[in-house]
């Protein structure tokens, strides 16, 4: 066992690096508040060293990377999210659920500024998370809801109770994916203690289990639905992927991406197959996608469902801004020319844009292996990004969970300088607090550094070779 007197006996270097991220970890979880810029940062590097040295340490040993992914994540179980609010609106929407209410259909501000209280905690509810998420319809999809849901009936009246419910179901959704895809990596032939570049990374155990977002179970469901997909299960892998959208809405754009593995690749499970029974499969595929995230929102539908999801999802790319890219360069040209911020008009132009490069990636790239989709989902979701108004955080665990299927290390290096975005309203000396864009361009020199590097240089350097 992991902290058995042998295993410490001989390893001591080794054990002295698993207390030391203990230690850390439960500072992060415990003594730790956003505001503190500089213990938040070193905090962070501190980690993800210890966390680099423990994987090129136990890299042969699965079983106490294993052990280490489970402490280290329960180390996080009584603590409440430093580093984000939305939980809040999390339990919120669960409890509105339990008392027979629309998540989709009312704003929280719209209760309580008219002096009513739906759910316990309302006004603690409504403090945590803030009056921009109060003053917006829920954008959570159903499986997400479902999630909400379970957290209200194990705990409709205690906060700390229901994020310890959440908190189980995103750890529990992590071992899934540390399932499936050591079994994906090995049937790719690909090392399977890569995975532990994504699980164990302090990235993925604090912006996930710590801060409680869902991206964690979107990946599950979108790791299950490539394993099956591998295994010719493309019906079980269709209702996986609708899983997957029906938590996050991300996976959405790679539905394109699968137009290859259906109608051009050749399959042993299909002898002398016809075009046009690949094709009746793909459609069947996108079929059974569209039709399961469907039923999903059946539940909660009515006449002003659509309506006001569309609207909130809009704000994501016609409002809101955050740790933007290439979206900051556009704007700051559109400040010199025309004196004003365009987002309305640059959040609908990069839209298309990305669309148009995810179907070059679907037509003209080659797609036909299961290693040459996950690389293209991982192109297509990152010029996605790097043309988004807003990239928080935790939306990048996704490239990183695909990034462990291919050669590319970028996103590990983005997972690492991702912090610094925390630090964007470092602004001592304006009063509106705005975000200080030389922090995020030095993120992004470094990203986009080693992107280029990767995706170009290194790749010509092989070619000339």
């Amino acid at each position: 066992m992991l902290f058995m007197p042998n295993f410490i006996k001989q390893n001591k270097t080794s054990t002295l690096l698993i207390l030391s991220s203990l230690i850390g970890y439960w500072v992060f979880a415990y003594d730790l508040i956003r505001v503190d810029y500089f213990k938040l940062v070193g905090l962070y590097t501190v980690l993800f060293l210890l966390f680099h040295k423990l994987i090129s340490t136990f890299k042969t040993n699965v079983v106490v990377l294993t052990y280490l992914t489970f402490i280290f994540r329960a180390i996080f179980i009584l603590a409440i999210p430093n580093l984000s609010q939305d939980f809040y609106r999390f339990i919120w929407d669960g409890r509105m659920i339990l008392a027979g209410l629309n998540p989709y259909l009312y704003t929280v501000e719209s209760f309580i500024s008219a002096g009513e209280y739906p759910v316990a905690e309302a006004l603690e509810l409504r403090q945590g998370m803030g009056a921009l998420n109060a003053s917006h319809f829920s954008n959570y999809p159903p499986i997400n809801q479902l999630c909400f849901l379970i957290a209200a009936l194990f705990s409709s009246k205690s906060i700390l109770g229901s994020v310890v419910v959440i908190r189980l179901i995103i750890i529990a959704a992590d071992f899934g994916t540390l399932y499936f895809g050591k079994k994906l990596l090995n049937k790719l032939d690909i090392p399977t203690h890569n995975i532990f570049w994504y699980i164990l990374n302090p990235f993925i155990i604090i912006e996930l289990t710590g801060n409680l977002h869902f991206e964690g179970v979107m990946i599950f469901f979108l790791i299950l639905s490539l394993y099956l997909l591998y295994n010719n299960q493309w019906k079980w892998a269709g209702i996986a992927m609708a899983a997957s959208i029906s938590v996050k809405l991300i996976p959405l754009i790679f539905l394109p991406l699968f137009f290859q593995w259906f109608t051009k690749r050749a399959n042993n499970k299909y002898i002398n197959d016809t075009y046009t029974n690949k094709l009746a499969r793909l459609i069947g595929f996108y079929a059974i996608v569209l039709t399961t995230v469907i039923l999903l929102f059946l539940p909660f539908y009515s006449a002003e469902l659509i309506t006001n999801y569309s609207k909130t999802v809009a704000l994501w790319f016609q409002k809101f801004e955050f740790n933007a890219s290439l979206y900051y360069v556009a704007r700051s040209i559109g400040y010199i020319f025309r004196g004003y911020n365009e987002i309305a008009i640059i959040g609908k132009i990069t839209p298309v844009l990305v669309i148009l490069f995810i179907l070059s990636l679907t037509f003209f790239r080659k797609n036909l292996s299961m290693k040459q989709l996950i690389t293209a989902m991982l192109m297509a979701l990152s010029i996605y990004f790097f043309t988004a108004t807003t990239v928080h955080p935790w939306y990048i665990a996704t490239l990183l969970i695909l990034s462990v299927f291919t050669k590319y290390k970028y996103p590990l290096v983005w997972s690492f300088v991702i912090i610094l975005s925390y630090l964007a309203y470092i602004n001592l000396n304006k009063a509106d607090k705005s975000e200080n864009l030389w922090i995020i361009a030095l993120e992004y020199i470094i990203v986009y550094a080693v992107f280029i590097w990767e995706v170009f240089i290194k790749k010509a350097s092989k070619l000339e070779a």
